[in-house]
């Protein structure tokens, strides 16, 4: 198999260490890009005749009437349509992945308590396990059938997917691997995605992981690592089943700040030839679907479009707080958004937690105690923090439920000093919020690595301090307070 790979005519950024490729950047941008210079027409999309007798194939990714603004498409121009493929399988289910979220689906669960996820474990060293077989699903809301939902997923892998492409019809995917980088192959190129960065690919287009590290030594003590030349990775997985991600509206903030569009990174064209038995596997309504076919899938060069996928480093996030009192709303910290049917409530939005500085005076700096209108999730990619967080696990606080810091947490922040600190050193997490999330049976049935938090108890410093609260009454002319027994 060759690749040809060609960049000198489209507008690109370096790419850091350990990243072989360059990038076109910006976010919504409409782009273009040649792998081989004068491939794409000129002044119309489907000329009668491609250059090179290539096939020109739209993918869609918003109905046709969508106004311009919202309005995603792509032209590719391959060697073979997509369309040259054999029949469809039904493949078997995965029973580690689920769709379906609605409370009627008896594999789903509601739980108001907060629950930690520890890192799912690492197949066995004898297994090889791709990127398709290493879903797990955690949880989400709604179904894809619908147009309406999200999926939370963990992903853990050993082997690289080869001849074999994955093209998920149900939505958009967001992965963010916690541990190793993923060189990911698309229709439209390919990009290294490290921990501290995600990528989406969007809905309906093919793409393949491999795992470009190892050996690695992050395995679950619960599992056996005996080959050294064993290649690891894991990662949190979301999927959106309604709309695409957007950046979110400033506001107030103004034209420029948290993420910068010129700092999301868009492949450029690549392609193969290749003559060999590939499969690609279909996600269709939460079912697995597989066509064989007798060349790669990865033959476009040259593609135009708004359509496309992406990655984006979470540490070129510009963090945006108060530099006098009080919180922010934690809305200040979200990355990317994605709008559901009803008018002014995110389907999801994705933030981010790193270092910064907290300045604010007079102010209780922990998250105070609070009850949302969203149920909230947040996985640690890297560095340290408080219990129960840990490197590759996620967090979940259930829609209205309440949480916050515990009680010795609450005392120390009532009491320090406040001066200018830097908080999250080295640190990095990923969170999610949206309106609801119902547990699957993996979940909750994974053998010890769920915790649910414990009851906490507070001190009632306000019965404590009646004597000085009736004194205060006394002398602003009210009755006092008594205390009950009993």
């Amino acid at each position: 198999m060759q690749t040809h790979t060609y960049s000198a005519s489209a507008s690109f950024v370096s790419s850091p260490s350990g990243d072989p490729y360059k990038y076109q950047v910006g976010f919504g941008n409409r782009f273009a890009s040649e792998a081989i210079p004068g491939t794409l027409p000129q002044g119309q999309n489907h000329p009668q005749k491609n250059k090179y007798g290539l096939y020109m194939e739209a993918m869609t990714g918003s109905p046709f009437i969508t106004p311009r603004p919202q309005n995603l498409q792509a032209f590719l121009y391959r060697i073979r349509p997509s369309l040259d493929h054999k029949k469809f399988v039904r493949l078997p289910d995965n029973p580690d992945m689920e769709s379906n979220f609605l409370p009627i689906n008896p594999k789903v669960h509601i739980s108001p308590t907060q629950l930690s996820f520890g890192p799912p474990p690492f197949p066995l060293s004898s297994d090889e396990v791709d990127f398709i077989a290493g879903l797990k699903t955690i949880g989400g809301n709604g179904e894809p059938t619908a147009r309406e939902g999200l999926a939370l997923h963990f992903y853990v892998a050993n082997a690289d997917m080869k001849n074999k492409a994955f093209c998920n019809s149900d939505g958009d995917i967001l992965v963010a691997p916690q541990q190793g980088r993923l060189d990911v192959q698309t229709e439209f190129g390919r990009m290294m995605v490290r921990p501290g960065e995600f990528m989406v690919i969007q809905k309906g287009m093919k793409f393949r992981v491999s795992l470009p590290d190892g050996p690695s030594r992050g395995c679950d003590p619960g599992q056996l690592c005996s080959s050294m030349s064993l290649k690891l990775t894991d990662s949190d997985v979301q999927e959106i089943f309604g709309s695409h991600f957007e950046l979110p509206d400033l506001g107030a903030i103004g034209g420029q700040g948290m993420a910068n569009p010129r700092d999301f990174e868009v492949p450029l064209a690549s392609f193969e030839i290749g003559e060999t038995s590939w499969e690609v596997v279909y996600k269709i309504g939460g079912q697995l679907f597989s066509a064989g076919q007798d060349h790669t899938p990865f033959d476009v060069v040259a593609w135009q479009g708004n359509y496309v996928p992406y990655k984006y480093a979470m540490e070129k996030f510009i963090f945006v707080g108060s530099v006098s009192k009080d919180h922010i709303d934690p809305s200040v910290f979200t990355i990317l958004t994605a709008k559901s049917k009803a008018t002014g409530i995110p389907l999801v939005d994705v933030l981010t937690l790193s270092e910064r500085w907290d300045v604010a005076s007079d102010t209780f700096r922990p998250p105070y105690y609070h009850r949302n209108n969203a149920a909230e999730i947040v996985g640690l990619i890297y560095g340290e923090w408080v219990p129960p967080y840990v490197r590759g696990g996620i967090s979940l606080q259930t829609v209205f439920c309440p949480h916050g810091p515990p009680p010795e947490v609450y005392k120390g922040a009532s009491t320090m000093e406040l001066k200018p600190e830097r908080v999250f050193k080295d640190t990095l997490l990923i969170g999610f919020e949206t309106p609801m999330l119902t547990i699957t049976d993996y979940a909750l049935n994974r053998g010890g690595t769920v915790t649910e938090s414990e009851p906490l108890s507070f001190p009632p410093e306000f019965i404590a301090r009646l004597e000085e609260i009736n004194a205060d009454l006394k002398a602003a002319g009210y009755d006092e307070l008594k205390k009950k027994s009993g």
